[in-house]
């Protein structure tokens, strides 16, 4: 039967056949079609009343924690969705990666178009989309139209993320008042991503899969009337929006992504991978180029003055590629090679991804005690270690147990040191590039966790008995963190407190 539209992976063999359309930009076209777009979205209300109290917060907080979900709960129904759809694990790694590419790939963007059109009126699209696309993931009626609609939903998030931070630190006057509510805001966030396999387990326990999805639409409307009526417009700082520099970061994210995935599929010597391999590499090496001359580049060259702002980022990429991976890993192991359903599989995820929060709060005290260094360079440290054990320690015959713990104690190390690691970035960039160096930050996490699941999906289909992977997965977590932690000591390990 042919299908309602083309799927990525036709998409991306086309472009990779030599025979793609070459792409043409021009500024007047990129700002032409900016204003066209802009100009369908429905406008801010300016007399929306201002809230009080939580409701900022709150209101807030229903799209981003739609969007921290979303990253997390779709691993539980891996297996429930490849039962229905019967398709290879290929289409699975599309089906989170899908979400994490467009995601990744335009949170840069997406912040500059909340500078230039207005946080308020870009995070209300973003949410729009968003909602709409999980409808469209809830009704879904093959994979490809799966990951299709789990793209789009990758598009409202990274829309909508980064100005819901700007909204919210608008929407508190008071100092005292904003940080409390920013703490609140982190504590939520925590929460969120810990309760993600569990949530996603009820779900799926009680409606399916699409369950999944399906909660996204009451929420995302609510979310919707609550930020256009009572969430105030935050104030507009115009800048260039470089959309050449974008461009060229998208195309070597996604060519890289398509050959990770379908390199297996296609084989790693094959026409479409080395020609996507090399357009990756030339993406990346002409956006390096253009962002050293570009009068305006899309990450403040002043970042890079110190070695301290790429190390960090460095770190923030590969820890996300062990541990997303690693949870992209479990989700299946649980339930394909110990036999666990997906609400068993949320109940035993929740102990090792709720040690993130406790992690989070004990680095500020191992921070005060000694130095932010002491928490990242220990706690990846820590991490590293533990993985190892995984390596000789884990298979499909162990018991439960000793298999939560030692994920447990890595996890609880890369919760100290993830917050080490963002305070080493907002030291470095001081308040006049925060924005930009925040968001440059979570752009890069985001690749990471890209790649690690790509990095499992390659193992798992290269050696698919549990026995035969599970080391294999572990050695490659592990050395994402022991290069982590080399990159903190090398070039972190003299980071003081702010």
């Amino acid at each position: 039967m042919m299908h309602f539209c083309i799927t990525i992976k036709q998409l991306f063999g086309f472009f990779a056949s030599g025979y793609g359309p070459k792409l043409h930009s021009s500024k007047a076209a990129a700002s032409s079609i900016m204003n066209s777009a802009c100009s369908n979205i429905p406008a801010p209300t300016l007399d929306a009343k201002p809230a009080t109290g939580l409701l900022p917060l709150v209101t807030l907080a229903i799209g981003f924690v739609m969007a921290m979900l979303d990253v997390t709960v779709v691993n539980v129904a891996l297996p429930s969705i490849a039962l229905q759809f019967t398709v290879p694990l290929t289409d699975l790694v599309w089906i989170v990666d899908g979400y994490t590419l467009t995601f990744a790939a335009l949170l840069l963007v997406a912040g500059a178009l909340a500078d230039r059109y207005g946080a308020k009126r870009v995070y209300l699209a973003g949410l729009g989309v968003f909602t709409l696309a999980s409808l469209l993931c809830g009704l879904a009626p093959n994979a490809d139209m799966l990951i299709l609609a789990r793209m789009l939903q990758g598009l409202g998030a990274a829309l909508f993320m980064p100005s819901s931070l700007s909204l919210l630190t608008h929407a508190y006057d008071d100092e005292q008042v904003r940080n409390r509510m920013l703490a609140a805001w982190s504590a939520i966030v925590a929460v969120a991503g810990a309760a993600g396999p569990l949530l996603g387990g009820v779900l799926i326990h009680q409606f399916g899969w699409r369950g999944i999805f399906l909660i996204n639409i009451p929420l995302g409307l609510v979310g919707l009337w609550l930020a256009r009526n009572r969430i105030l417009a935050a104030p507009r700082r115009p800048r260039a929006l470089n959309p050449v520099s974008h461009l060229l970061g998208v195309i070597a994210l996604s060519s890289l992504c398509f050959a990770l995935i379908q390199g297996n599929a296609y084989g790693w010597s094959s026409g479409p991978i080395v020609v996507m391999v090399a357009l990756c590499l030339a993406a990346a090496v002409l956006l390096v180029r253009r962002e050293r001359r570009h009068a305006e580049p899309i990450i403040p060259r002043a970042l890079f003055a110190t070695t301290q702002f790429a190390a960090a980022n460095g770190v923030g990429f590969l820890i996300n590629l062990a541990a997303y991976g690693q949870l992209f890993l479990l989700s299946l192991f649980l339930q394909q090679g110990r036999g666990a359903d997906a609400l068993q599989t949320g109940v035993q995820l929740v102990p090792m991804l709720a040690v993130f929060s406790i992690g989070n709060l004990l680095s500020s005290r191992v921070s005060a005690r000694w130095n932010v260094s002491a928490s990242l360079v220990g706690g990846v440290s820590l991490a590293t270690a533990m993985s190892a054990a995984g390596i000789f320690a884990f298979s499909p015959d162990m018991a439960y147990w000793p298999l939560a713990l030692i994920v447990a104690v890595a996890n609880l190390g890369v919760g100290v040191a993830v917050p080490a690691m963002t305070s080493v970035v907002m030291q470095v960039s001081g308040r006049s590039h925060a924005n930009s160096a925040a968001a440059a930050l979570n752009a890069n996490r985001q690749s990471g966790a890209l790649v690690g699941v790509a990095l499992m999906g390659a193992i798992l289909h290269l050696l698919p008995d549990w026995h035969a992977n599970l080391p294999v997965s572990y050695v490659v977590i592990t050395l994402g963190y022991l290069l982590a932690a080399m990159l903190a000591w090398r070039h972190l390990l003299h980071a003081r407190n702010a």
